[in-house]
């Protein structure tokens, strides 16, 4: 793939040419998604998506989950929905309930849950400019896994359009969402498995 220019900025154009690794475009800045995440990363993301995705099939709401590498096209007014779109994310898991923003390429337009199950070569990405990127979309929840720590940082979008200082979960906790709210994902499950291994 010819070299990127830090200078330039991408669209989602560009993206659609680029064969070769995996890459997130954040206000037409690009990220490289490589090399591929730990196989704790893994084994967590796994968890996890188990969780959400059972409990999915088995409720009647219409919500799809989606694993990476799965594109998330974040628009503005200003942008039609199409090659101009600046911001292209790739999250670790994606729950969408509304499927007219469900194409063949993705999601376009704002998901309702993501997760993000943070690498060390990701987390100050995740931890700073993702929040405030899924905050400023208006994702109404985001989970920020720490696989190590064995935590989770539940953000949740307030009447205000901001993300309330995060809920933390522990090893000992049930996870809880607002999106589903009978759904309590055991977190000793999803960490359980590794805690031996971190």
């Amino acid at each position: 793939m010819e070299l990127l220019k830090p200078q330039v900025k991408y669209t989602y154009a560009d993206y659609r040419t680029w064969e070769e690794g995996r890459w997130e475009i954040i206000d037409g800045e690009v990220f490289d998604m490589t090399p591929a995440p730990s196989r704790i990363h893994q084994e967590v993301l796994g968890e996890l998506f188990f969780w959400l995705q059972s409990y999915v099939k088995n409720s009647k709401g219409g919500c799809k989950v989606y694993p990476a590498p799965f594109d998330v096209r974040f628009i503005d007014t200003e942008y039609e929905a199409g090659d101009d779109i600046d911001t292209v994310v790739q999250p670790d898991i994606v729950v969408v309930c509304d499927p007219d923003k469900l194409d063949d390429h993705g999601c376009l337009g704002t998901p309702d849950l993501v997760v993000e199950v943070l690498s060390p070569s990701t987390a100050k990405r995740d931890l700073k400019v993702k929040r405030q990127l899924y905050e400023q979309y208006g994702v109404k929840e985001y989970w920020l896994v720490h696989s190590v720590d064995q935590t989770v940082m539940v953000y949740i979008l307030n009447d205000q359009d901001k993300y309330d200082k995060a809920e933390i979960y522990g090893l000992e906790d049930d996870l809880c969402t607002v999106l589903f709210e009978d759904l309590k994902i055991e977190l000793v499950d999803v960490f359980g498995e590794t805690a031996e291994k971190v």
